[in-house]
This record gives structure tokens, C-alpha cells and sequence, in this order.
């Protein structure tokens, strides 16, 4: 006997308001193949030019063509119109508009949602009643089945009414909405998860405290979990599962972005789920598996405690080099689902390096080495491990120290000052900046790798030394025009207008060329404490070090400004470099 699940099997239809599409199928294709099954004889046979009769010239296909005249009345009406007279349309119109202006437009409201919870409760009730009575008969409950489907889809009307958010995460039936992630019908369960993921989309226009308590009550309705079992019983393979898989990711996407809630659906289950989808081998990349790697991406941006739970607890740092080892030399399509899916994960191995636990595994895992690799030998992954070497290096602890020491063990010397020495892009430029920056601040004083460092500096003739010229003059020249615009736009403000923006000019100046500045001034200021023919040179070129006294001290002041405590050690290094500076 067919089951219920197979006479409910329909595809997903995403749902107009999501932040994405999902995959359609060719419509073009499709009507192609109507085209040629259309031009099949009623036999089953090919139509064949040589059954037309040879003197068709005179021939007219088709029915023949009505009067020129208007002589045919109402009976030609019939026949050559729509069957219908003049007068009769005439009257159907008119009882349409008196029908239109009497069924007044539905009001969204309280009264709408309690309604609607009434007639959903009764619905969910009268289903559950008929399945377990006629468990071995599901054509005596396939019309519940149907009617439930139908009243579940009603609640995507209240996504443009975020006032009721409130009152429907007090009620029992978004209890019951959850609960219908566990029915026995996947479809029915689909259907649920597609109205939550509604309800929870960036593009509701709801205050952060509804869009909050929903998702709390949510939450608290076990949704995660039901949501995790669900996942276990879709299959891929068919259409209306992988609209499911689509929008259970969509749902935790929507609770990601936030610490508490990340933290809340972060749990090594369904972080393990999420590194199980995006490591499928598929030959070409799917929506579904790029979707993976971008929750995964926003959970681990999301929170520390997530990324540590993830270096730790899931192992994923050897996951992420695993799947970005392809990208060495291999580019994935421009524009492409591939393209998109090994971004996420470059971005999500970053976001992982900056923690100490992640530094340690990017170590034991031969993360640096193959970032190296990358940098030497790629295109598409060339930018992304710099910027991956960067992060690694960056930090205030030993695992960054350990980083630097692996760096130069690595090579990493000789192949990123190499890049440096090509003129390149600003985003490239600034990464290796801040890797020789983190190298001059890190590595232990007398050590191998700092006097290696140092020497590259000095290599043929201060060549590294000159460069780090050309680059701060680019940036002097690009900040000094954001710098212009600031003042410009000042000029026109009052004072507590322009006080209330200093934060916002203070961006701009960063972007702008500051960043970079206050990077580079901070490699010469290391090369003069540390180098007295490099302090000779860089005195000589600037007609003095006032003009990198002056970055550093608007650096500090910055610091102290803040007075984050996670900034000290950045702060007492400044103040000692400020000293040689002179």
C-alpha cells in the first residue's frame, strides 16, 4: 500500500522573503521538451514532411476564419467568441466588482492570531487523533494531513506583522509549531521548518526585543533538537528533503548571528552535523554544502567559545586545511557555488586562528606550511592565506609567539618577502605588514629566528627598507585625501554633531590609509631600536624621525583613550618604541 509520505511528496517552494533562492530547474529546458512531445503524431510516430499532401498550396489549416461582418449576432458570438454574449459578460462583470467590494480585506490582529491558533490546534489535534485511530490506513487520513499542510502555511502571513511575534511565543501554538517537526510526515515537518525560518528571517521587519522572544520560545519548544533529528531522517536525494536540509540551515543562519543564541545552538552536535555536510564529496559544488560552510563561518565569527569548542572539542582546524589543500594551486570557478563555499571556509579556519587553541592546531596540523604553499604557488588562495598567516601570527600570547617561531622555521621568510618586494594590491600589502610586525614584536630577543628576521631586513643594501618607503608614501598620499574630505565635511557641522561622528571619521581614516601608516611606522620604529645603519637610513629618508614619533603617538593616545585591557601589552610596547624614537 502507498504510504502517506509518498502520496505528500511535493517540492519545497522557498519562500518569497529568504535571504536566498533556492536551486529551480531549467524552465527553458522544460519547455523545450514540451515543444518536441507536442510535435508527436496521435499514433505515437514522428510527424514526417512526406505525409503532407503534395498540392496544399490552396490549403487553409485551421478552422475556417469567422465573417468580416458583424452579422453574427449572438449565435456568432458563441461560436467565435468566448461562448459567452455581450450582455452576459457584461453582467458577470459587474456582479465580480459588486463581489470584490464586498469581501473586505482581512485585518492582521490579535483577533486574527487567536483565531488562527484555534482552527491550527484543532487541526493539529484532529490529525494526531486520526493517524494513531487509522495508523494501518492513511487514505481515511490523508484529508487532516492536507487540511493541517494548508493551515500551516497561513502562518507565514504573521512574518509581516512582527507586532504579534510577542503574543505567539506566549501562545501554545508556536509550541505546537515546533512540534511538528517531529511528525511523521517529513512533508508536514518541511512545511513547519519553512514558516520558521520565515518567522526568524534578517528581512522581518521586527524590533530586536519581538524578534528576540520569539526565538527564545522557540528555543525553549526544544527547536534545536527536533530541528537535529529531523536533519537525520532527510535524504538529499529527493527535492522536497533538500528544501527541508535548506531551510533548517536557513534557521540556524538566522539564530547564528548573535553570541547568546550561537552560543545556545553551538553545541558539538551541531557543529559535528555542519562539518559532516561541507566534507560530502560532490563533483559540483551544491547550494547546500556551500550554505553549511557559511553557517559554520557565522557561528565561529559569532563567538570565542564556539571557536574553542570547535579547535578542541570537533578537531576542525585539520578539517578546514583538509578541504582548502585542493585550493593550492586549483581555482575554484569564478562566481561560482564553489567559489562562495572555500571563501567560507578560509574565512571560518581565520576566525579559528585567532584563538590560542586554534594557533596550536594550525601548528600541529601543518597549517603554516601549507599556508606558505599558497602564497607561493596560488592565485585564488594566495590573498586568503596571507591573511590567514596574518591572524596566526597576530595576538599577545605564546601560541602567536609559537606561530612566528614555525613561520620562519617554514620558510616564511624568504617567500613572503618576496611577495612584499612585488608591487601588489593594498589588502596584500597590509597582511604582510602585519606579519612582520607581529615577527619584530614576538620573536624572543637573541633568538635564531628574530636575528633571521632582522637580516632579512638588512639584506642587499636595506632594499626591504626602501620598500617599506614606497609603501608609506602611498599611504600618506591616499590618507591625506580621506583626511581632506573630514575636514571638509567638519567645516559644515556644529560641535556636538562632529563629536557625535568621531568615531565614523576615525573609520574612514583607518580605511583611508591610517591602518597601514600606523603599521609601517611601527616596523621602522622596531628597525631603529634594533638596527643602528637602518635608524641612519630611515632618518636620512624622512629628513628626521618626527614623522614616525608623531603615528605612534597618535596610536597610544588612541590606546589610552580606550583603555581596553586586552591592549596593554600593545600599549607598553608603543610607549618603549615612542623612546627611540627621537
Amino acid at each position: 500500500m502507498t504510504s502517506v509520505d509518498d502520496l505528500f511528496k511535493k517540492p519545497g517552494l522557498p519562500s518569497g522573503n529568504l535571504k536566498r533562492k533556492l536551486e529551480v530547474t531549467d524552465a527553458e529546458a522544460a519547455y523545450k521538451a514540451t515543444k518536441i512531445s507536442n510535435g508527436s503524431s496521435p499514433n505515437g510516430t514522428h510527424a514526417n514532411i512526406d505525409d503532407a499532401p503534395e498540392d496544399d498550396d490552396d490549403l487553409e489549416a485551421g478552422p475556417e476564419l469567422p465573417p468580416d461582418d458583424d452579422e453574427g449576432g449572438e449565435d456568432g458570438d458563441r461560436f467565435f467568441g468566448g461562448g459567452v454574449t455581450k450582455a452576459t459578460a457584461s453582467a458577470l462583470d459587474y456582479i465580480d466588482e459588486q463581489d470584490a467590494e464586498d469581501l473586505p480585506e482581512e485585518k492582521i490582529d490579535s483577533s486574527w492570531l487567536r483565531r488562527l491558533a484555534v482552527s491550527f490546534e484543532k487541526k493539529v489535534k484532529k490529525n494526531s487523533e486520526q493517524r494513531a485511530r487509522y495508523e494501518s490506513e492513511p487514505q481515511k487520513f490523508m484529508a487532516s494531513e492536507a487540511d493541517l499542510d494548508a493551515e500551516i502555511q497561513n502562518w507565514s502571513l504573521l512574518s509581516e506583522h512582527p507586532e504579534l511575534y510577542s503574543e505567539f511565543a506566549h501562545g501554545e501554538a508556536c509550541g505546537l509549531l515546533v512540534g511538528l517537526l517531529a511528525h511523521e510526515n517529513t512533508d508536514i515537518a518541511i512545511r513547519a521548518i519553512e514558516i520558521i525560518s520565515e518567522l526568524l528571517d534578517e528581512d522581518v521587519e521586527a524590533e530586536q526585543e519581538q524578534w528576540d522572544g520569539l526565538a527564545n520560545a522557540l528555543l525553549d519548544a526544544d527547536l534545536l533538537d527536533l530541528l537535529m533529528s529531523n536533519l537525520g531522517r532527510l535524504q538529499e536525494d529527493e527535492e522536497s528533503d533538500q528544501s527541508g536540509i535548506y531551510h533548517s540551515l536557513s534557521v540556524m543562519e538566522s539564530l547564528a548571528g548573535q553570541q547568546l543564541m550561537a552560543e545556545s545552538i553551538g553545541k558539538e552536535k551541531v557543529l559535528m552535523w555542519l562539518c559532516n555536510r561541507i566534507k560530502v564529496p560532490e563533483k559540483i559544488c551544491s547550494q547546500n554544502k556551500q550554505y553549511a560552510a557559511e553557517v559554520l563561518q557565522v557561528l565561529l565569527q559569532s563567538s570565542s567559545l564556539l571557536r574553542k569548542r570547535f579547535a578542541v572539542d570537533v578537531d576542525g582546524v585539520d578539517l578546514f586545511l583538509q578541504l582548502l589543500a585542493p585550493y593550492r594551486k586549483r581555482d575554484p570557478p569564478k562566481d561560482s557555488t564553489e567559489e562562495e563555499y572555500a571563501e567560507n571556509i578560509f574565512d571560518a579556519l581565520i576566525c579559528v586562528a585567532n584563538e590560542p587553541n586554534g594557533k596550536r592546531k594550525l601548528i600541529e596540523a601543518e597549517g603554516v606550511e601549507l599556508a606558505l604553499i599558497m602564497v607561493k604557488e596560488g592565485s585564488f588562495s594566495k590573498i586568503r592565506a596571507l591573511r590567514l598567516l596574518d591572524h596566526a601570527c597576530d595576538g599577545q600570547d605564546a601560541a602567536a609567539m609559537e606561530v612566528c617561531e614555525r613561520f620562519v622555521e617554514a620558510g616564511g621568510l624568504k617567500t613572503t618577502f618576496g611577495a612584499f618586494m612585488k608591487k601588489s594590491e593594498a589588502a596584500p600589502t597590509e597582511h604582510l605588514l602585519g606579519m612582520f610586525a607581529s615577527l619584530l614584536r614576538l620573536l624572543p630577543a637573541e633568538s635564531a629566528a628574530r636575528i633571521r628576521t632582522l637580516a632579512k631586513f638588512a639584506e642587499k643594501d636595506y632594499e626591504k627598507v626602501d620598500r617599506l618607503f614606497a609603501v608609506r608614501q602611498d599611504y600618506v598620499r591616499s590618507l591625506g585625501v580621506v583626511e581632506k574630505e573630514i575636514r571638509s565635511e567638519q567645516s559644515t557641522l556644529e560641535a556636538e554633531e562632529a563629536e557625535e561622528r568621531a568615531d565614523e571619521f576615525f573609520s574612514r581614516r583607518m580605511e583611508g590609509g591610517l591602518y597601514g601608516l600606523q603599521t609601517t611606522d611601527t616596523i621602522l620604529a622596531w628597525l631603529v631600536a634594533e638596527d643602528t645603519d637602518a635608524k641612519k637610513l630611515i632618518a636620512t629618508r624622512l629628513g628626521g624621525l618626527g614623522a614616525v614619533k608623531m603615528t605612534l603617538q597618535e596610536e597610544v593616545s588612541r590606546l589610552d583613550a580606550l583603555d581596553a585591557a586586552d591592549q596593554a601589552e600593545r600599549q607598553e610596547m608603543l610607549k618603549a618604541l615612542f623612546e627611540y624614537v627621537v
